[in-house]
C-alpha cells in the first residue's frame, strides 16, 4: 500500500519521478551551478546532486528574485527539476515555477522530510493536493 502526503497548496501538472531530499533551504542563485544543473554550494546536503528531472523536496525557500528567472532558464538549458515540494516557500519561487511550467507544492503532512529519502519514487498530484510515495 502506498503512503500519502497531503500538501497545503499546489500548482501544475501531475508528475512522477525520483526524489532528492534537501536538509536545508534552496536558492537557485547561490546553491546551484546553473550551467550544469548540479548543487554546487560546498556543504549543502545535496552537494554534487543533479536536479535534472528530479523531484526536489526542500524545507524552505531562500533568497529573492533569482527564482523568478532561474527556473525558466533551467528549462531552456535542459536542467530543470520535474517538480518542487517545499515545506515553506516564497512568492518569487511560486512565480518562477509557474512561469517555467514546473509543478510546485507547499506544506505537508505528514512531514515529507522524515517520510521521503533521496532515491524514492513519488507521484505528485497538485489537483488533489497529494503526493504518493511509490517506492
Amino acid at each position: 500500500m502506498s503512503e500519502i502526503i497531503i500538501v497545503t497548496r499546489a500548482m501544475g501538472q501531475t508528475v512522477s519521478g525520483q526524489v532528492v531530499v534537501f536538509r536545508e533551504g534552496f536558492s537557485p542563485r547561490y546553491d546551484l551551478d546553473r550551467t550544469s544543473g548540479v548543487i554546487s554550494r560546498r556543504g549543502h546536503s545535496a552537494e554534487g546532486q543533479s536536479i535534472k528531472d528530479k523531484i526536489l523536496v526542500i524545507p524552505t525557500a531562500k533568497g529573492g528574485v533569482a527564482g523568478g528567472w532561474a527556473f525558466r532558464d533551467l528549462v531552456c538549458k535542459g536542467f530543470a527539476p520535474r517538480a518542487f515540494v517545499f515545506g515553506k516557500l516564497n512568492p518569487v519561487m511560486v512565480q518562477g515555477a509557474v512561469f517555467a511550467g514546473i509543478p510546485i507544492t507547499e506544506g505537508w503532512r505528514p512531514d515529507a522530510l522524515t517520510m521521503l529519502r533521496t532515491g524514492d519514487m513519488v507521484r505528485i498530484d497538485p489537483e488533489h493536493l497529494r503526493i504518493e510515495k511509490l517506492s
